[in-house]
């Protein structure tokens, strides 16, 4: 055990850059809050203690490989090594020594001190490899036998997926030895980090500080907006202020643990600092770089007056060669356009922009898609991978970021900018590489039709689609047809950005039939004879009020992702519902590939009553339709023996929806990202249910999610289920087909194997 004081900087390789760096902060006399740590080794021979240290390290290896080749693979192997990492307790002699420590810390009551716990693994906060976030790290641990627990914690995140990816991207090699930072806790009342160079621009004559209320965990994680104070380094000289709005603040509850209070509307807006205060925070960060000799990123805590420094690393972000990004978010469509920045708060405000200028907007509906479809490249400040502004952007092809929180803040109209959808990054300047595009990247047909060049399939490949624009080119590639035809951009337009009700009242109802019936038809047309599989209208109540008019007729919802959606709002509203049935029953008049398809359904007395809707419209007499439901609602596992019973032909799983459900993460949420993953066991096990029970039934099935596309792993597990069909975004069907073909191959080869196996025995 080392007491923090006796740190510094030759004992990086022992105790980890963090708190050899907060040694050199002490023994240099800053304010640093007292505290010890349990060395690197520690780690290490606790796993040698127990027997598992070679074992250990041979599955963190193979995790560390499969974060390279096997994506898919990374997480079990991760678990795996964690599992067994947790089943070697602290050895009894380093249980005793941290005992004493803890006993020995200051401002102790008869419970213990309040202390944080956080782990400095080796090559962490060093001036190449920051692993801001990575390793884990608790707040208001109180008792030796808690600290214990969280010493076991610190030394088990290093087999996290996500840390082993770092290290894995970033080369490093080593066997992982995780020191743990032990401090006593600072009951800060404000908090928050500076850099001392501008980590967006990398300019070395301005110092940033970020400020939060209650403790700076908020401002790290990116859990509220904090308040924004620029400097000129020169003098310490305030230069702009930005006042975040804050939801909440996370301070020390009377029982010791974290508690997340709401902040009211007047301290949400309020200053966090004073001028005066927010430049003693950029002076002590200066004092820091001073010491360190570079640019540092520094995080900070204030009890009244009193001003705490509780961590220090150099900014490793900084470019040294090109720019750093402007802001970063979640990658949602790929490929880098540059352009012009144009904010937009509403779609009503879409005609301000000009072809080929980079749209930033706090988040898009269906009725933004006449202005995206100008955009350069799309940037929104909130939303998922799975959002509609980033299916909008895949379907056109348009390079977008989202869940970029703070971009309609940072980014400002005018400034020249390149969007990168593939990493997730806007940057400063035009690339000039890469020329903006609106085009989907679609595949090239090849002289076979739409079996393609590689061949027919015993596994269909469908297409998502959600506007008519790109039919044409789409239908002459290598796909079977369209297995989602989503009708939320198709209807906005319809409506002209109208809420329904709204048309409806004005008795325009035809007029809506004609227009959408028009639009439906420029894709059944195309992809005749192939089946084109309609899903009706799915848009959430929020999304509803974002159309005109929309406030008057929706319910405001606290979670609309399971609310008011789907099958059960054409029960309560069939008028509305009959509207869609008509256009669908014109369109079959003229193309009978088409099909429809029925979102969110939850139970079976709603598919029932909804069928009955769709049996007594015209819709219902026109023979070879084919009824599908969307396996959306983990429900359907129950429930698909009697859906079929009712007449359903197919089933197709959305597993953006049902990865939420199954997993209880909201789909659309950067903030949970990480959480969500369509790969989970729970979701691949709820899958291969489906899947197998529609082939029991006779039913076709199919999935319209994004996994597919993004991983080919996933294909092996739908083929090897026994799928009948995928359906993915038109600028992955060459690598889906690649991958499906390569799925049946292996399968077909194994059965052969086996044939030859039984013959020779």
């Amino acid at each position: 055990m080392r007491d923090l004081a006796s740190l510094g900087a030759g004992d990086l390789r022992e105790v980890g850059g963090k708190a050899a760096n907060l040694g050199e902060l002490i023994g240099a006399g800053f304010p640093v809050p007292p505290g010890f740590v349990v060395p690197a080794a520690e780690h290490l021979a606790a796993l040698a203690h127990a027997g598992i240290r070679e074992d250990v390290a041979r599955l963190h290896d193979q995790a560390r490989g499969a974060a390279t080749d096997d994506p898919s693979a990374l997480e079990q192997l991760c678990a795996r090594t964690a599992a067994l990492a947790r089943s070697a307790p602290v050895p009894p002699a380093l249980e005793a020594a941290l005992r004493a420590a803890y006993a020995r810390l200051p401002d102790l009551d008869e419970r213990g001190a309040d202390v944080a716990v956080r782990s400095s693994a080796v090559g962490e906060d060093g001036a190449d490899d920051s692993f801001a976030g990575m390793n884990a790290t608790y707040t208001n641990v109180r008792g030796a036998d808690a600290l214990v627990a969280r010493v076991l914690d610190c030394w088990a995140s290093a087999y996290s997926p996500r840390v082993v990816a770092y290290r894995a991207g970033r080369g490093l090699t080593a066997e992982p030895a995780v020191a743990v930072v032990v401090q006593v806790m600072v009951p800060a009342q404000r908090a928050g980090v500076a850099f001392t160079a501008d980590p967006v621009t990398g300019r070395d004559d301005v110092i940033v500080v970020e400020a939060a209320f209650g403790q700076g965990e908020v401002v790290v994680s990116g859990a509220v907006e904090p308040d924004t104070y620029r400097f000129a380094a020169d003098g310490v000289r305030l230069t702009s202020l930005h006042v975040g709005h804050q939801t909440h603040e996370v301070v020390r509850g009377r029982d010791g643990a974290d508690m997340t209070v709401e902040l009211d509307a007047e301290r949400a807006l309020a200053r966090v600092l004073s001028d005066e205060e927010a430049a003693a925070v950029a002076r002590l960060a200066l004092r820091v770089q001073d010491h360190f000799g570079v640019p540092q990123d520094v995080e900070w805590a204030m009890v009244a007056r009193q001003l705490w420094l509780l961590q220090s690393r150099p900014i490793t972000t900084l470019a040294t060669t090109g720019a750093a990004p402007l802001v970063r978010g979640l990658p949602a469509s790929p490929g880098r356009a540059s352009g012009r920045v144009r904010v937009l708060t509403g779609p009503e405000q879409g005609k301000s922009l000009l072809a080929g200028e980079v749209l930033v907007a706090p988040m898009t509906n269906p009725d933004w898609l006449p202005t995206i479809r100008r955009a350069a490249a799309l940037v929104t400040d909130s939303g998922g991978a799975t959002c509609h502004a980033a299916i909008a952007a895949r379907e056109l092809g348009v390079p977008c970021v989202v869940g970029a929180r703070g971009a309609t803040a940072r980014l400002t109209d005018g400034a020249t900018v390149t969007v990168d959808g593939g990493t997730g990054e806007v940057l400063p300047g035009a690339d000039r590489r890469t020329p903006a595009t609106t085009s989907p990247r679609v595949a090239t047909p090849g002289p076979a039709g739409p079996a393609g060049p590689a061949g027919p399939l015993g596994t269909r490949i469908y297409v998502n689609l959600a506007t008519p624009d790109q039919a044409e080119r789409v239908a002459a590639g290598p796909v079977d047809g369209v297995g989602l035809l989503r009708a939320e951009f198709m209807l906005t337009e319809a409506l002209e950005g109208w809420h329904p009700r709204e048309l409806i009242a004005r008795g325009e109802q035809e007029r809506f039939v004609s227009a959408m019936a028009a639009s439906l038809l420029r894709v059944t047309e195309a992809f005749t004879p192939r089946p084109v599989v309609y899903r009706a209208t799915d848009l959430r109540s929020n999304e509803f009020r974002g159309l005109r008019g929309g406030e008057a007729h929706e319910p405001v919802e606290h979670n609309p992702m399971i609310g008011y959606r789907g099958a059960y709002r054409y029960l309560r509203e069939p008028d509305l519902f009959d509207l869609e049935l008509r256009v669908l029953d014109r369109v079959r008049e003229r193309t009978p590939n088409l099909h429809l398809m029925l979102p969110f359904v939850r139970t079976r007395w709603e598919l029932e009553a909804c069928l009955e809707l769709v049996d007594a419209s015209p819709l219902g007499a026109r023979r070879g339709m084919h009824r599908w439901v969307m396996a959306e609602v983990p429900s359907v596992r129950h429930w698909l023996p009697a859906y079929v019973g009712l007449g359903v032909d197919g089933v197709s799983i959305g597993s953006n929806d049902l990865t939420q459900l199954v997993l209880g993460v909201d789909r659309d949420s950067e903030l949970c990202a990480e959480l969500y993953d369509e790969s989970d066991p729970a979701v691949l096990a709820a899958i291969t249910e489906i899947v197998e029970t529609a082939a029991l039934l006779g039913i076709t099935s199919s999935l319209c999610g994004q996994a597919p596309s993004n991983r080919p792993g996933y294909v092996d597990h739908l083929v090897d289920a026994g799928i009948t069909s995928v359906s993915v975004d038109p600028g992955a069907v060459d690598a889906v087909r690649a991958a499906v073909g390569s799925a049946e191959r292996r399968i077909l080869l194994d059965a052969a194997r086996r044939r030859d196996l039984r013959a020779v025995r």
